[in-house]
């Protein structure tokens, strides 16, 4: 499975941002899709998740309220769409991918992640 995460940029503090996450070649073997973030000298932070199937999601309690996680079954896509943003949401956003994980697991019962996608927030 390859993961091509976009959609990133510069934004003002209260301001919007929707992050894409395009998947290709083997997506069957998925069923999670995650959305985490790593701002420097800081560990990676979950941020969301979505199951292909059913389309259950979980969020962080961070950006409960201000994100939402989607998926486009059709275009193998899975969606972050930031709304009231703050400087401390600034940080590079990786999608990733799990093969047998739930919208529960840590990021490392995931398989395969993308590049990475910087959001900086200005305030």
């Amino acid at each position: 499975v390859q993961l091509q995460a976009s959609g990133g940029g510069l934004v003002q503090a209260g301001g919007s941002l929707r992050l894409s996450c395009a998947a290709s070649g083997r997506t069957f073997s998925s069923n999670t899709m995650g959305w985490f973030r790593q701002a420097p000298g800081k560990e990676r932070e979950f941020v969301a998740a979505i199951r292909w199937s059913g389309g259950s999601t979980y969020y962080a309690d961070s950006v409960k309220g201000r994100f939402t996680i989607s998926r486009d079954n059709a275009k193998n896509t899975v969606y972050l769409q930031m709304n009231s943003l703050k400087p401390e949401d600034t940080a590079v956003y990786h999608c990733a991918a799990s093969s047998y994980g739930t919208i529960y697991s840590p990021p490392r019962e995931y398989d395969y992640w993308g590049q990475g996608t910087q959001v900086t927030v200005s305030s």
